[in-house]
């Protein structure tokens, strides 16, 4: 499978992709993605060059978005002080489902950060979405903390916040295309 960059052209698969994983979640209980999603975030995403898309020949597999970003005051200033990459929207097509891709996405995501000197691949989850917590507990993830409100800064934000070190992992088999 092929990685490239999202394009601006993009948009409209990406926020499909975003209703349609939204739609899934909903049929086994879990209230996530429903909120509408202002198109101009993504957007910056993708002109910001942390969208990526994963082809299986001409048809799109997966996106994830990764960046520097993290949700604001979920991390402490310690923690930001690290050099870390952010992981966010990791969807794969259902047609997808069940072959590891979501595995394989991580490791190059961990490598990426890696070759780029980070320290850390880190994420945010939703905090009721217990399902989607230890998919990532069970690829290396370690919890760091969960987050109910309020957030380090006191904005009202959750999350249940885990990480993992950046490292090579060359067998993801992921062909970069830019």
């Amino acid at each position: 499978m092929i990685i490239s960059r999202a394009v601006p052209a993009d948009l409209p698969r990406l926020l499909q992709y975003r209703r349609d994983a939204a739609a899934w979640l909903s049929t086994h209980g879990i209230d996530q993605w429903n909120n509408p999603f202002p198109p101009e975030h993504i957007l910056a995403s993708i002109t910001g060059g942390a969208v990526y898309l994963i082809h299986d020949g001409d048809t799109m597999a997966a996106t994830v978005t990764l960046d520097t970003t993290p949700e604001p005051d979920l991390w402490t200033a310690d923690e930001l002080r690290e050099p870390s990459l952010h992981l966010h929207k990791l969807i794969v097509h259902r047609a997808y489902a069940g072959r590891e891709l979501g595995t394989r996405i991580l490791d190059w995501a961990s490598d990426k950060a890696a070759r780029s000197d980070y320290q850390w691949l880190r994420i945010n989850v939703n905090t009721a979405n217990t399902r989607l917590q230890h998919y990532y507990l069970d690829r290396e993830f370690t919890h760091v903390r969960t987050v109910h409100g309020g957030g380090v800064g006191g904005a009202g934000v959750a999350g249940w916040l885990a990480q993992r070190p950046a490292e090579r992992r060359p067998g993801h088999n992921l062909v970069e295309a830019f």
